[in-house]
């Protein structure tokens, strides 16, 4: 098959993407990725790229396009215009860059903003290829979540925007079930047989496999007790409830927390850690490569997943959680909802409600006088719950096979 990837982010910004266009490149499928510039999550451009621009022209056997766009800065109003550069870019420059290729399917990268997905519509109306669109996160819900747009005029706006954009995809994809009624508000054609799937999202093979990567930025600590952090340090992961808890337990000088990732909250953070008195335990190790995560999860004793609370949050299951299973290492969450019940029903750790600092400090003391053989058994339950329900080559080829039924259905069209 000849499949085009739209997606605003994409390799070297560590996004499931990458994972994704590499497996089917090397499955022998034809992949062609549309993007924009790597800037995510700091908001300049990555420096290997602005070095050597060239190199990242294939990943693998794939082929990538980038498009010009406003870089995302710090600021909101950069925010908005890195948002409205990409798709306005990637609709008409980049339409013109792939014109003398053809696709037998599309498939979106469904990551905010999820107006990556026009120029992929517009595309279809002009070659009438089938788009497949994985919704990674809810719109307009996450921008009034976050508080990147509080004008209830904006809001409706944009909700009429999804609307189209769901209407004019042929199949959308959720990651987490508790999305389906968020759809079914903005699209009326969401009942429709077929064009709801649940397709959650999976581990990179990286984390089921022993590190070749070392880092020398964290070590391990018999004598210590760490909790770690992965990801993105932003608004949606509640960073101040997560100084909190801290706050609770930096005279238990056994806990140390490290946070392994960056993001637009990382200087606020920092200077709060200072603040509260917390250098002594709270510790930001800088953003890695993502080759490197598992040498970094073998220095923790649990792995730790935030969101605020909010009940958009509270249907997502970042995607860490599958990272964190997959690893075979214990979880602590402060998180609600669907996340919430997944860490619980594994029997891979422990979970508070979303904002509950005082619940999760009790878990992670509580956990750090567990003995060895609890945590370690409580990350084999993880790892065999994410082997059933998460497991990476399982999930591709069921995708593998919404692709072929959707290029099935297309021939059989065109034919009547």
């Amino acid at each position: 098959m000849k499949i085009l990837i739209v997606s605003q982010y994409f390799w070297p910004e560590n996004f499931r993407i990458n994972d994704l266009a590499s497996y089917f490149s090397e499955a022998g499928h034809e992949v062609t990725v549309l993007t924009g510039k790597p800037n995510y999550p700091e908001g300049v451009l990555h420096h290997e790229f602005s070095v050597n621009r060239n190199q990242f022209s294939r990943l693998g056997n794939a082929e990538v396009y980038r498009v010009p766009m406003v870089l995302r800065g710090k600021r909101k109003i950069l925010l908005a215009l890195n948002y409205l550069s990409f798709f306005i870019s990637a609709s008409t420059i980049g339409l013109w860059k792939i014109r003398h290729k053809s696709f037998d399917v599309i498939f979106v990268f469904g990551a905010s903003p999820i107006t990556a997905a026009i120029p992929a519509i517009i595309f279809k109306k002009i070659r009438k290829v089938p788009v497949f669109l994985w919704v990674l996160d809810l719109w307009p819900e996450s921008l009034s979540a976050t508080g990147v747009v509080q004008s209830d005029f904006v809001l409706k706006t944009v909700g009429r925007m999804v609307s189209w954009i769901y209407e004019n995809c042929d199949y959308i994809l959720i990651q987490s079930r508790s999305f389906l009624e968020s759809i079914q508000k903005y699209c009326a054609t969401a009942d429709q047989l077929g064009k709801v799937v649940y397709f959650p999202s999976w581990a990179e093979e990286v984390f089921g496999q022993e590190s070749q990567i070392v880092q020398n930025a964290v070590t391990r600590r018999t004598d210590m007790f760490t909790v770690m952090f992965a990801g993105n340090i932003g608004d949606a992961q509640d960073f101040p409830a997560l100084l909190a808890a801290a706050e609770l337990l930096k005279t238990n000088h056994k806990i140390r927390w490290v946070i392994v990732g960056d993001g637009r909250a990382r200087d606020w953070v920092a200077s709060e850690v200072v603040r509260r008195g917390l250098s002594e335990c709270f510790h930001l190790a800088g953003r890695y490569p993502l080759e490197s995560m598992p040498a970094f999860f073998s220095c923790a004793d649990v792995l730790l997943v935030s969101l605020k609370t909010n009940d958009i949050f509270s249907r997502t299951i970042p995607g860490k959680v599958q990272s964190y299973l997959a690893f075979g290492k214990p979880i602590v969450g402060m998180i609600d909802g669907e996340a919430h019940a997944v860490i619980k029903e594994s029997g891979a750790g422990r979970a508070c409600g979303s904002g509950d600092s005082k619940g999760l400090a009790g878990i992670i003391e509580e956990l750090a006088n567990e003995q060895p053989e609890a945590l370690a058994n409580m990350g084999e339950l993880g790892r065999q719950y994410y082997e059933k329900h998460y497991d990476r080559k399982m999930l591709f080829l069921k995708l593998e096979n919404f692709f072929k039924t959707a290029v099935s259905r297309k021939i059989f069209s065109d034919s009547v």
